[in-house]
């Protein structure tokens, strides 16, 4: 039987050979699987950004090459016309505008009102607030759709219908911000809100000046979310809204899905929308990606 040694180097021992040895194939074959999971995750980005960048591509091309090779990534001509067409000859300014009026004043309002309601629940004592907490959770579960006829029918009743007052004043608070808002706000130290009270601080004193300063991984979250949110809603808009000078890009892209503008597939013109309204909720991410919250140490830190 032939039996196969483990090479010496100059100065080492055989045992310390033998483990030098397995050592290394121990190293190997854990840069092989490091390799094997970012192939792999390159593979599964590559899926997910395949579709946005056919979906940036076909907004440069004519209609005639957007039919004829809708998945290529380079256009057999560039054409500026899908563009041109949104800007100069339909009503997409308008409802561009009216999409940052809203998303501005409902992640505005958001943001405060959650982070309200959140200190709340989080630390001033009142009776029933295990109820109000409960409710909450409830109002997490429920779908979205299921609430669209009250919505309409209690925007109808207050005359808010067709107003802008209709489509910011109900989104002005949700319930997943108030659960995040509530939970970072326990993971503040009491300690910082007594020094304060015994300052002569009252409760919303505290809250602006001493707590929510703390808050801003939480709050920067919520505006994230909050914007992302508002700026794509759909249903609700559907609902409290009808007039062709309050819609929103959601529901004018969904128009231009449909079949609006013009005849054929307009391919360019409908993803040259959905590309632009793509780029506010892209440039919130890049913006603030290193800033969403750790609940674990985010209060530290803030």
């Amino acid at each position: 039987m032939t039996t196969t040694s483990t090479p010496v180097a100059p100065g080492e021992t055989a045992p310390t050979a033998r483990t030098r040895v397995r050592t290394d194939r121990a190293l190997v074959r854990r840069r092989m699987a490091a390799s094997f999971t970012y192939a792999v995750l390159a593979v599964i980005a590559i899926v997910y950004i395949y579709p946005f960048l056919v979906n940036v591509a076909t907004s440069f091309k004519s209609d005639a090459g957007a039919t004829a090779s809708p998945l290529s990534l380079i256009p057999t001509s560039w054409s500026l016309a899908a563009y041109t067409k949104l800007f100069l000859h339909s009503d997409f300014p308008v409802w561009f505008t009216n999409s940052v009026i809203v998303t501005v004043c409902v992640t505005t309002g958001r943001v405060f009102f959650d982070s309200l309601a959140g200190y709340a629940l989080a630390r001033v004592d009142f009776r029933g607030r295990g109820v109000v907490y409960a409710g909450l959770i409830a109002v997490m579960g429920v779908p979205a759709c299921v609430l669209l006829i009250p919505k309409f029918l209690v925007i109808k009743q207050l005359g808010m219908y067709d107003t802008y007052a209709g489509m910011i004043i109900p989104l002005l608070c949700d319930a997943a911000g108030v659960f995040i808002m509530k939970n970072f706000f326990e993971s503040i130290p009491r300690s910082v809100e007594e020094a304060a009270k015994i300052d002569g601080a009252g409760t919303f004193r505290t809250f602006w000046s001493i707590v929510l300063p703390m808050a801003r991984p939480a709050l920067i979250t919520l505006v994230i979310l909050s914007f992302q949110g508002s700026w794509n809603e759909l249903s609700h808009f559907i609902v409290s809204a009808q007039s062709p000078q309050l819609m929103t890009l959601t529901k004018g892209v969904a128009q231009l899905a449909s079949g609006a503008l013009s005849a054929g597939n307009q391919f360019p013109l409908k993803l040259a929308a959905a590309a632009i309204m793509t780029i506010p909720v892209a440039a919130m991410f890049f913006v603030f990606q290193k800033r969403i919250m750790n609940t674990s140490d985010g209060a530290e830190k803030g």
